[in-house]
């Protein structure tokens, strides 16, 4: 397949009773593919054209789509593409992490329309929401009345189980524990009557990246997405894959081989918190890891030995995820600069080949494109999805 081919979504029916189906379909097909004119959105999606001018007319009076400028030079009519409209839908996302908390407004095409930061030294709940409420007040204020009832929802990405991960962040033991009984949707309930839907945050971030980055390239990929803890995702038919309890793609829970030989999970031989605590055995500063923008030139050294002992945890961790299923494709991502990204994917490409990998297919190792705020923009896609788009493998499996 070409590099940057854009694949096809499953596709439609033509009865009447399925309508809400296909509406979702060409919304979905113009998400992925881009501004279409309708006999090709047709074909692409596998309904009558008939049937997609119908469904375009409803969707461009609600605002969710917009006409392009026609495309003139054949016989017949000029041919007018059909985009998303930025300004039909709007979704707040939420990352929850570990040591900081991200807040942003995304528009129907994925742009950030605001954005806001926290740091504290470990999350609370009160923090958290107060963050959030505020931030809710801010977006609301740069937007029209319309607009505001366009927003679909608030989406949370936050990690699996928070409250074990006290000692690894130097929190007093305990001090997560009140997180185990909080029930987000009625904390917020109380200045919000948006939606809320939660996500684990490399789930969140494996969505951001089938949905905005590369993964239209790939029916089927693992996805690794380093933070302070390495996580990641599985899409399975174009669709993320959540699994039963919405940890599937759980990677930093995998076995590796740690550096004294005995066996390590990944999350302790291939996060940013190790290139942490060597910047500081190092004597330099670690405050420049997180700052915005990123500038991580002169960390050389720490740098140097963090992006190859990564690379050869992630290898091993490819070879063994390719082993379960038959991915078209790794993709590896994170809250680093881009051209850190590259020295990685290039390393662990190094160290896959010299590993054996007898029995598996031909493995593509390759860079995400959406980078560190991926699991905000993950979480604001979630809103979306349950209101517009079609995600075989989530909740909208029977719609």
């Amino acid at each position: 397949m070409e590099s940057g081919a854009v694949r096809s979504l499953s596709s439609g029916v033509n009865q009447q009773g399925l309508r809400d189906h296909n509406e979702r379909l060409i919304l979905s097909t113009l998400q992925r593919h881009g501004p279409l004119p309708g006999s090709d959105l047709a074909r692409v999606a596998g309904l009558s054209p008939q049937t997609v001018s119908v469904i375009l007319r409803e969707l461009e009076g609600e605002g969710l789509i917009q006409r392009g400028e026609p495309q003139r030079g054949r016989v017949g009519k000029p041919r007018v593409p059909m985009s998303l409209a930025p300004d039909g839908a709007f979704s707040v996302g939420l990352k929850l992490g570990r040591r900081s908390a991200d807040l942003l407004l995304s528009d129907f095409d994925g742009g950030v329309r605001r954005q806001l930061h926290t740091t504290y030294r470990w999350p609370t709940p009160d923090a958290v929401f107060d963050f959030l409420r505020r931030g809710l007040e801010t977006f609301a204020e740069g937007l029209t009345p319309v607009e505001r009832e366009r927003i679909a929802g608030i989406g949370i990405a936050k990690p699996y189980d928070l409250w074990d991960w006290h000692e690894a962040i130097g929190a007093p033991k305990g001090a997560l524990d009140v997180w185990r009984e909080v029930d987000y949707a009625a904390e917020i309930a109380r200045f919000s009557s948006l939606p809320v839907f939660l996500d684990n945050d490399g789930t969140a971030a494996c969505r951001a990246e089938h949905v905005y980055g590369r993964g239209r390239e790939f029916r089927d990929f693992a996805y690794f997405f380093i933070g302070s803890f390495i996580g990641g995702g599985v899409v399975l038919n174009h669709s993320v894959f959540e699994g039963a309890f919405g940890n599937a793609g759980g990677f930093g829970s995998l076995l590796v081989r740690g550096p004294d030989g005995g066996d390590r999970q990944l999350i302790d031989t291939a996060s940013l918190f190790l290139l942490e605590d060597a910047l500081a055995r190092a004597g330099m500063a670690t405050d420049r890891l997180w700052a915005q923008p990123q500038d991580w030139s002169g960390l050389d050294g720490p740098l140097d030995d963090w992006i190859a002992g990564t690379a050869r945890q992630l290898a091993r961790a490819a070879v063994t995820v390719c082993a379960v299923i038959d991915f078209e494709a790794v993709l590896i991502d994170g809250a680093f600069p881009s051209d850190v990204r590259t020295r990685l994917v290039e390393a662990t490409r190094r160290e896959v080949g010299g590993l054996d990998t007898r029995g598996l297919s031909p493995m593509r190792i390759e860079e995400g494109r959406v980078g560190g705020n991926a699991r905000a923009l993950g979480a604001a896609c979630s809103p979306i999805f349950s209101r517009y788009l079609l995600n075989t493998h989530g909740s909208l499996a029977a719609t």
